[in-house]
């Protein structure tokens, strides 16, 4: 049975929205507060924005169903990175914050259809100095 390219979308859609629900109750169980979901801006996205005690955190989401061979991570690219940190900023500066302590996070999710196996949360994933470095590599 082959999928339509509308049908395939739509399954890979629900599975990151699952994903960025998941990843949002983890960060509630770390006493986090979600300040945002789905941030966009024309230069880019935060899937989650949230409050961690006096630390702003945009974090990623990277959701893969566990019949994936790879690493959620591997599909976080450098100009993703880019998007992310754009959208940050715009962030801070639309809430008139700019001198507030900020960090990039990624939550890996592994789900199957009826469980989760595995969830992974990394602070400081990466920082506006990586992105910095890699322009110059």
């Amino acid at each position: 049975m082959s999928l339509s390219f509308h049908q395939a979308r739509a399954a890979h859609l629900r599975t990151g929205r699952r994903g960025e629900k998941l990843a949002c109750a983890l960060l509630q169980s770390k006493n986090c507060e979600i300040l945002c979901r789905n941030y966009k801006v024309k230069s880019g996205e935060v899937d989650i924005v949230a409050r961690d005690g006096g630390i702003l955190a945009f974090v990623e989401v990277k959701t893969r169903r566990h019949t994936t061979r790879s690493r959620p991570a591997e599909g976080l690219s450098e100009k993703q990175k880019k998007r992310i940190y754009r959208a940050g900023m715009r962030y801070l500066k639309e809430i008139e914050s700019p001198n507030v302590v900020y960090r990039f996070d990624l939550i890996e999710i592994i789900i199957s259809p009826f469980r989760i196996h595995e969830a992974r949360h990394w602070q400081g994933h990466f920082s506006s100095v990586d992105l910095f470095k890699s322009s110059f590599e």
